[in-house]
């Protein structure tokens, strides 16, 4: 029997050759339609952006140090921003975030999960290849022989199916992966962008917090002195009982103040351990005040934004990727074209596996398309597109958003350079306020309580301004973060997305 199936198979091969030839050059039509794609045709949503930053006049750019206009070569911030504040201590807090802060860590994981699924979307531009070989042990029994014909059946066979993208539904879908990775890769910078800044802006806060705690020291250390000085003057007669209370309660009010700053510096270096990816246990900061200056930040033209801050790409991107889909949901109107081949050796005897005769082949195509579906594709369609309408409102919302927030730090920027100028005339009159009430106490013409009252509105207008300088610094940072960083949309590279 097995001799005879393969006589047949070898007198059909002309035939079967002839109609693999027809059947191939049918289905080849087809792939001349393989270019067909149904996704719109993609193009940046237009974002209406300001000519120049509403706090770049010439009038305002005088009133602030924080600031500058961009010149040549200068137009960009560097990649590692934070040295231009010239601290060491914190560009070596920096240098771990990239190494063991967990949140960047997890970004950068979920990068790599979106590359992989890109990989195994290009997968499907590809035939698959199997291999199934087996071994059969087989029985029969014949009407004209009284014995069971008992032989074994070894088969290797080499099975491939592939399925043709003639609608675009695969390539679609590989695009729609690939800026999905793209996003996700400018998430990624976003989110050290943002670690990094907030490391920074924490930085700074718990200098400023020393800078009080020193500021507090020193006030206690006066304070005792003026409290001695009133147990004197008690004892002669010329103070009173009063004076002495005021002036203890205005010593141990004073101290309780530089206490309570410990709680606020401790919950600072806990939150610049978990940035950099340390237990809080085990880390801590040498006290030392805040020796950090405001920088004039380089700024370029609104437009600039689009290309500089990493949200804003992974926006449009994501854009770019809704775009993409309406393309597969358009694509599942059309047939589903599956080709498949095998080809391999079955013979009953090792020996003769390899063998011309023992070589069998087939080839064959299916096609697949929904007649009904109760408006199910229609419906996946107008989802695609509002989907695709809604990236593009996000896409808008947070270019708006990076623009509140730059002109935000520009304003706060201009406005605490002139409050600080303020504030410092205010320490300086309030500490000529002081010598004077003191000059009149020790001449027994006020009472110390004029002393007291001085004493409190100088400490109230140095811890102010020391706050307000804080602020200053913290609204350059955060000017740094609004303008991107030393990121640029150039740094998308596709290079690491196949």
């Amino acid at each position: 029997m097995i001799a005879q199936m393969r006589y047949s198979m070898k007198t059909m091969t002309p035939l079967l050759k002839t109609e693999t030839r027809m059947m191939l050059v049918a289905l080849a039509c087809p792939v001349l339609f393989a270019g067909c794609s149904f996704a719109p045709k993609y193009a940046k949503p237009s974002v209406q952006t300001p000519a120049a930053f509403k706090e770049l006049t010439p009038a305002q750019f005088k009133e602030t140090d924080g600031w500058k206009t961009a010149e040549p070569k200068d137009d960009a911030i560097r990649g590692q921003w934070w040295e231009m504040f010239t601290d060491t201590n914190l560009n070596a807090l920096e240098e771990q975030v990239n190494i063991s802060n967990q949140t960047v860590a997890a970004a950068f994981a979920n990068f790599l999960s979106a590359r992989a699924v890109v990989k195994q979307t290009r997968s499907q531009f590809f035939p698959t290849v199997g291999v199934n070989p087996s071994v059969t042990r087989l029985r029969t029994t014949s009407i004209n022989s009284p014995n069971d014909l008992t032989y074994s059946e070894y088969s290797l066979p080499l099975d491939a199916s592939w399925e043709p993208d003639f609608w675009g539904s695969i390539r679609n879908t590989y695009k729609a992966n690939k800026f999905e990775a793209q996003a996700t890769l400018a998430v990624l910078e976003n989110t050290r962008l943002t670690v990094q800044s907030e490391l920074a802006a924490d930085y700074f806060t718990l200098r400023s917090l020393d800078s009080q705690k020193e500021l507090l020291d020193s006030t206690v250390h006066a304070y005792r002195d003026s409290l001695a000085l009133t147990r004197v003057l008690h004892k002669t007669g010329i103070d009173s009982d009063q004076d002495v209370a005021q002036a203890e309660t205005q010593l141990n009010t004073t101290e309780a103040q530089a206490t309570d700053l410990g709680i606020q510096r401790a919950q600072m270096e806990h939150a610049i351990a978990l940035l950099i990816g340390q237990p809080a246990s085990s880390f801590s900061i040498i006290t030392n005040s805040l020796a950090a200056k405001p920088i004039a930040v380089p700024l370029g033209v609104p437009s600039q934004l689009l290309e500089r801050r990493p949200d804003i790409a992974a926006a449009e991107r994501r854009v770019a990727e809704a775009n993409a889909q309406i393309g597969v949901a358009r694509a599942a109107y059309f047939p589903t074209i599956t080709l498949s081949g095998s080809a391999g050796y079955q013979s009953s005897s090792v020996a003769n596996l390899f063998s011309g005769p023992a070589f069998v082949w087939s080839v064959g195509a299916s096609l697949a398309e929904t007649i009904f579906d109760a408006g199910k594709r229609q419906a996946v369609t107008e989802q695609a597109w509002a989907s695709y309408r809604g990236t593009v409102a996000n896409y808008r919302e947070t270019v708006l958003a990076a623009f509140q927030e730059v002109e935000d730090n520009l304003a706060s920027l201009r406005i605490l350079s002139q409050e600080l100028q303020q504030q410092n005339a205010a320490v300086a009159s309030s500490q000529r306020y002081l010598n004077l009430a003191v000059d009149r106490y020790r001449l027994g013409v006020d009472s110390y309580l004029n002393v007291i009252t001085a004493q409190t509105t100088l400490l109230s207008n140095q811890r102010t301004a020391l706050n307000l300088q804080m602020e200053q610094m913290t609204a350059s940072v955060q000017l740094i973060n609004a303008l991107g960083g030393g990121w640029d949309v150039s740094h998308r590279t596709t290079a690491a997305i196949p």
